[in-house]
């Protein structure tokens, strides 16, 4: 298969048909209901949303497929950054760029089953620049050691059967940028994430090295049902109290905070003119917030937070 925005479109759009066909039938009860929308500047995409369910409250599968002129904010070196574009100033005008991808986050019923999100994006742009972007992490309200174990495993086998330094080195960029900064804590366990994931454009090994990455990046794609299938009938039959729920809540809550004010998709939704309905799918149906909360000592909620840091080995 060539490797073009045509056939990546095509290959996106097949992922979410086999995601929302797992989870539909993980859930037992609930179907996505699906709205194609339009972009003036270029380009679209197929929302489908699942609520109400047996096990999900509250969830979306995105495609996207956007073009047009390129955001500022794609000129100015971020941290995790391949290499600077170049300025705005050393250009006469803004390239056009296209960007397509898969989103997903899913917010179950229970507070037993945890949170997931997942997006996998490739981006070109004018001059022979494109790359590819993605992950997958875990937000669970209350942290089970095997799940922990079962989750990480799997991506760290996904990992090793396209390059052995990938998983150490994606597990700690997730745990980076998973991180709410004003809380102190990360968001749930991390999972992996990658961003301009190429080599440089100029150089001879640029296509082999592409390809290879985008094999990975198929299969990053690929992990996310089976993955979270299982931790969905691990979890859903568990029973919770009053006090659980609240406690999901609160949860739910960093969610939104890390959501609205760190997560560069939101940003690049907003800031491309993107369908607001889509870009803030991500948030739950119901969250809370409650003032200077402390767990009590040695409960469930204590230990999750003690748990909810950087650079613990899951594996």
């Amino acid at each position: 298969m060539e490797i073009n925005k045509e056939t990546i479109t095509t290959w996106l759009k097949n992922l979410q048909d086999d995601i929302c066909s797992s989870l539909e039938r993980a859930d037992g009860q609930s179907k996505f209901i699906e709205e194609n929308w339009t972009r003036a500047e270029g380009g679209g995409g197929r929302t489908r949303i699942i609520k109400n369910g047996n096990v999900i409250e509250k969830g979306g599968v995105l495609f996207s497929a956007v073009s047009g002129d390129a955001p500022d904010f794609l000129f100015k070196e971020g941290e995790h950054s391949a290499s600077p574009l170049p300025s705005l100033k050393e250009r006469e005008q803004k390239p056009q760029f296209f960007a397509t991808g898969v989103s997903i986050v899913i917010h179950p019923k229970s507070p037993m089953v945890p949170i997931i999100h997942m997006n996998i994006r490739y981006f070109e742009m004018d001059g022979n620049i494109k790359w590819l972007g993605g992950g997958i992490d875990l937000t669970p309200h209350y942290i089970v050691d095997e799940d922990a174990k079962f989750f990480h495993t799997k991506l760290k086998a996904v990992c090793d059967n396209h390059n052995s330094s990938y998983y150490a080195k994606f597990k700690k960029w997730a745990d980076d940028y998973f991180y709410i900064n004003h809380r102190k804590e990360t968001r749930g366990i991390g999972g992996i994430f990658f961003d301009r994931l190429n080599k440089d454009a100029e150089s001879d090994s640029y296509r082999m090295n592409f390809e290879q990455n985008f094999a990975f990046w198929q299969d990053v794609g690929k992990a996310f049902a089976p993955i979270y299938t299982e931790l969905i009938a691990r979890n859903k039959n568990k029973s919770f109290t009053e006090k659980n729920k609240d406690w999901q809540l609160l949860r739910r809550g960093r969610y939104v905070e890390f959501n609205l004010v760190y997560d560069k998709g939101t940003k690049f939704g907003l800031e491309t003119n993107g369908r607001i309905e889509s870009i803030l799918m991500s948030l739950p149906k119901m969250a809370g917030w409650e003032y200077d909360f402390k767990p009590e000592k040695n409960s469930e909620e204590e230990r999750t937070l003690s748990l909810l840091k950087k650079g613990i080995d899951w594996v």
